[in-house]
C-alpha cells in the first residue's frame, strides 16, 4: 500500500524543501510542485511533494490517520490469539 502524508514546508532551496511531518523534519523534492512556498502544506510521498493542499484538509487527514491508528491498536490489543 502507498501512502502520502501531509507536511508543512519549512524552507525551500532550489527544488528541495525541508518539511515538517508531525514534528519530524525531512528533505524532499518539490520538482512536482514548483509553486509551493514556505508554510504551504503538501502531500509527501516517496521523498516528493506530489500536490499542495490547504491546512484544513491537511489537519483532517492527520486526524483520520491518528484515529485509524488508535482503532487498529485497539483491535490488536483486544485480540488474544487465533
Amino acid at each position: 500500500m502507498c501512502l502520502a502524508v501531509p507536511g508543512r514546508i519549512i524552507e525551500i532551496s532550489g527544488e528541495m524543501a525541508l518539511v515538517d511531518v508531525q514534528g519530524n523534519r525531512t528533505r524532499i523534492s518539490c520538482v512536482l510542485t514548483p509553486d509551493a512556498r514556505p508554510n504551504d502544506w503538501v502531500l509527501v510521498h516517496a521523498g516528493f511533494a506530489i500536490s499542495q493542499l490547504d491546512e484544513r484538509l491537511a489537519r483532517e487527514t492527520w486526524d483520520f490517520l491518528d484515529s485509524s491508528g488508535r482503532d487498529s491498536a485497539a483491535d490488536v490489543e483486544g485480540h488474544r490469539g487465533f
